[in-house]
């Protein structure tokens, strides 16, 4: 229970830069199953009795989430593949409620079957949407020609990885990948690190900017509306655990930093997988 209260009241500060994770990070994490919070007397929250007897799953899960916390933002209820429960996208991460709202569910929904983590499709959902609102002028775009893919990567100027990456970003354009660049200052809004990506999202020449603070060097600072507090935000909600963040157009999260040739290799099995499945759907 610890862990959903912690989800739900704080707001955790990303402080680690990201790279492929190690085989062993692929093992889903085993859910924890809790009940909503008793009251010192040991009875269900009036909130939670309450709806218990009206409205539907979706208004029962969210009166048990708003028990905890009245404030949180939630991105997305739906029906969870897991019957009986509501899938909860909050704060980047996915929780599961019982439809009666009595239960939460924090951890990876494996499919032994199929193989695959099904809570990752309703946090693509939500990640597309989030990102869809980000309009091309506020961000840093670095592209060939005519792109295969185009990826958005939430970078960081002091973070050791996302200025790797930025080494090589001519290499991922011949890869055929398009780089668009939003902004995570991983120390914070009130951080040195803050005050230098607005300088270079504020920059006449962004691009220009950008490497230039990624090799260690001065960028001057301008007054201008800055996108960076928003990008920030969003970059909380879409649930970002270090940067560099790669997001495919498909809302999926790559596992870190990758090199050119090892993204462009996983960017187009996930096509292939993509094609496969939609045939699939389509034989059946």
């Amino acid at each position: 229970m610890k862990s959903c209260l912690l989800l739900l009241l704080c707001v955790a500060s990303v402080s680690a830069c990201a790279q492929a994770p190690s085989p062993d990070a692929a093992v889903p994490a085993t859910p924890t199953m809790a009940p909503a919070p008793a009251t010192p007397g040991g009875d269900t929250p009036s909130t939670i009795a309450d709806a218990a007897t009206a409205g539907t799953p979706d208004e029962r899960a969210m009166a048990a989430i708003r028990s905890l916390n009245a404030e949180v933002q939630v991105d997305r209820i739906a029906a969870a593949p897991l019957p009986g429960f509501r899938e909860v996208v909050v704060g980047g991460q996915v929780i599961y409620v019982s439809d009666d709202g009595r239960y939460l569910l924090q951890g990876a929904l494996f499919d032994v079957a199929a193989k695959r983590d099904l809570s990752q499709a309703g946090l693509a959902e939500v990640r597309r949407d989030l990102l869809a609102k980000v309009p091309e002028k506020d961000r840093i775009i670095f592209a060939p020609v005519d792109p295969r893919y185009t990826v958005t990567v939430f970078t960081d100027v002091e973070c050791g990885y996302c200025r790797k990456l930025h080494e090589d970003i001519a290499e991922y354009n011949r890869q055929g990948i398009a780089i668009e660049y939003l902004a995570f200052p991983r120390m914070g809004p009130a951080s040195e690190d803050f005050a230098k990506m607005e300088a270079v999202w504020c920059a006449p020449d962004r691009r220009r900017a950008l490497t230039e603070a990624k090799q260690g060097k001065t960028v001057k600072s301008r007054a201008c509306t800055s996108p960076v507090a928003m990008q920030y935000d969003i970059g909380q909600r879409v649930g970002l655990t270090g940067t560099p963040m790669i997001v495919t157009a498909e809302g999926q999260q790559m596992p870190g930093y990758m090199p050119p040739e090892a993204l462009r290799a996983a960017l187009d099995k996930l096509a292939a997988e993509a094609v496969q499945a939609a045939a699939t759907t389509v034989a059946r």
